[in-house]
């Protein structure tokens, strides 16, 4: 976090209206992050670390809107592949790497890449064997997941002094639980959306960005020549990826 959040005002660019959170108790700047959150019609995703899991950190590269549209990159850290994601509506298409093949798919995955040869595997976007994948890309359950946490009021809600998160003012929430510690960083200008929220603790680490509110998401499907049919794959058409 060193040099991303530092004591501070807005410098340079054109300045934001100063929303008049720092006057609020640290309740009140919640429920009003959690509403302008639920608002967003599309936003940016970045995150990266893990929740203290046994896996490698991963990251996530992802801009949705509530239409259905996302367009990003997985990466599952560690070596272990990443995946292009383009979905529209109630499409995708996915381009796991060599490294996704071999590491995710043991059994047959070479041979599935070597078919693909570089093309996109079109699905539905409800498919049950890519959730594991594409359960990110998808902006009302990141919503839902936002109601979820908000309601669970456990550990002490604190506010900390005004500071800044990459030049933009913010007001730093924090809670404890579980032995661990949730930052939310507040946007104090503007609509106060949550910017970033970071989880610390045992052997969590995890930074998760959110940015570009309510921008267009360009989400522009592969031509079919670039495409290949998730149900012509031979064999394993049952089993998640």
């Amino acid at each position: 976090m060193a040099g991303l959040v530092s004591d501070g005002v807005l410098g340079g660019g054109t300045a934001r209206a100063d929303n008049g959170i720092d006057t609020l108790s640290a309740q009140q700047i919640a429920d009003r992050s959690r509403d302008a959150l639920l608002g967003v019609r599309s936003l940016h995703l970045g995150s990266r670390g893990d929740l203290g899991g046994h896996d490698p950190s991963a990251e996530l590269a992802l801009t949705m809107d509530r239409d259905g549209n996302c367009d990003g990159s997985v990466d599952l850290g560690g070596g272990r592949g990443s995946v292009r994601i383009v979905k529209r509506a109630d499409d995708i298409w996915l381009k796991p790497d060599t490294d996704f093949w071999k590491n995710q798919v043991p059994v047959g995955g070479p041979a599935f890449a070597a078919i693909l040869d570089g093309r996109y595997l079109k699905a539905s976007a409800d498919d049950p064997r890519l959730h594991g994948v594409t359960a990110g890309c998808d902006l009302d359950r990141l919503r839902r997941l936002v109601v979820d946490n908000a309601e669970n009021d456990r550990g002490t809600l604190n506010k900390g002094r005004r500071t800044t998160l990459d030049g933009a003012p913010v007001v730093p929430l924090t809670r404890i639980r579980d032995g661990r510690t949730l930052t939310m960083y507040v946007a104090a200008t503007g609509r106060p959306y949550p910017l970033r929220i970071t989880v610390e603790g045992g052997r969590a680490h995890a930074v998760a960005d959110l940015s570009a509110f309510d921008a267009p998401v360009s989400a522009t499907a592969p031509p079919p020549e670039e495409t290949y049919d998730i149900n012509a794959l031979p064999g394993r058409t049952t089993a998640p990826l």
